[in-house]
C-alpha cells in the first residue's frame, strides 16, 4: 500500500511493475498537480496487486483501472489501463492522464454514482484534461 507523502503539493510516485512503456514520474506529478495541491502518492501496480486491493477494499474480485483512498493514495493498474486504452483507441498517456485526474477528483470528494454527480465530475475532468492538452475522454468519435 502506498504511503502518504509529506508536504503540500508533494507527489510520491511508486512503480510496482517494470517502468518500460509507463508514464514518467514527472508526467504523473504534472497530472496530479493539475487537479490538486494536496499531497498524493501514486502507485502503478500489476494485475495481482490491483485485484488484491480491489478485493480487500471494494469486495470486487478483479483488478480495476484506478483506486483512490482517502489517505491520499491513488493506485493505477497498468495491465487494465493498457487494455482499456487499446480497446478505446486512446494513447496510453492520455488514458493515464485521465485516470490520474479522475482519481485525484475522487480524493477531493467528487463521486459519480448519481447522474448529477457524474456529470459534474466528468465536466471537471474534461476542463482539467483540456489544460493538459488531452482530448475529452467522454467524446464519442
Amino acid at each position: 500500500m502506498p504511503t502518504k507523502p509529506r508536504g503540500k503539493n508533494s507527489v510520491t510516485v511508486q512503480y510496482a511493475v517494470p517502468r518500460r512503456g509507463l508514464p514518467t514520474a514527472d508526467s504523473l506529478r504534472k497530472w496530479v498537480r493539475c487537479a490538486s495541491t494536496d499531497p498524493v502518492t501514486v502507485r502503478i501496480v500489476g494485475e495481482r496487486e490491483g485485484r488484491s486491493l480491489n478485493r480487500t477494499f471494494r469486495k470486487i474480485d478483479h483488478a480495476t483501472n484506478v483506486l483512490s483512498f482517502h489517505t491520499g493514495d491513488i493506485v493505477l493498474c497498468h495491465p487494465v489501463i493498457r487494455r482499456e486504452a487499446r480497446a478505446q483507441g486512446k494513447s496510453l498517456a492520455a488514458h493515464y492522464a485521465h485516470l490520474v485526474v479522475h482519481g485525484v477528483l475522487h480524493l477531493r470528494g467528487y463521486q459519480h454514482e448519481k447522474k448529477r454527480d457524474a456529470a459534474r465530475m466528468e465536466a471537471r475532468e474534461v476542463r482539467l484534461l483540456r489544460r493538459l492538452g488531452v482530448r475529452n475522454p467522454y467524446a464519442v468519435e
